[in-house]
């Protein structure tokens, strides 16, 4: 069953959050693993808005930290689905870090996770695609294909050869 695109906009959601000392490390930087779950929360929020499903974390594709994240820091992560494939959907999350006093928010880390959309037995199911509003959204989905490829070839789920995206790169 083919389910109608859905605007990337009605997936975005975005939470904020203080830096604790509970959450950081003996720098007072961030964990990693404590960015890592805030993320997975956002991404499924997105997830979930965009097919009205179960969703469940099926890959970490990509995570940059970029710059590191202090003790009492606002992190804001802001997050949308990219592209919809037959049941699985790529999310995208950028990090932003809020200067408490000039109120300046700067980008500190970004990642994209993969869902996939799931019934009440698990089963797969299928999610809708998705139709980009903006430039950014539109670079983001055209990347999408190619970056599932190179997850699925890297986990031995596709042979190189079969990445047809990916090959057209280097023709």
């Amino acid at each position: 069953m083919t389910k109608t695109a859905r605007p990337a906009s009605e997936s975005y959601a975005e939470t904020t959050h203080l830096v604790l000392p509970n959450d950081t490390n003996t720098l007072g930087n961030l964990f990693g693993g404590q960015l890592l779950k805030w993320l997975d929360i956002s991404c499924a929020i997105s997830a979930h808005r965009h097919c009205k499903r179960l969703t469940v974390t099926v890959a970490v594709n990509h995570v940059g930290f970029d710059r590191p994240i202090k003790l009492g820091d606002f992190v804001t992560i802001k997050s949308h689905v990219s592209r919809g494939f037959s049941t699985s959907m790529e999310v995208w999350a950028d990090v932003w870090v809020e200067d408490q006093l000039t109120g300046e928010k700067i980008k500190a880390n970004s990642a994209i996770y993969t869902f996939v959309a799931i019934d009440q037995a698990g089963r797969s199911i299928s999610v809708p695609d998705v139709l980009p509003g903006n430039e950014e959204e539109q670079k983001r989905y055209d990347g999408a294909l190619r970056r599932r490829q190179l997850r699925l070839i890297l986990s031995g789920k596709m042979k190189a050869a079969d990445a047809t995206e990916l090959k057209a790169l280097f023709d």
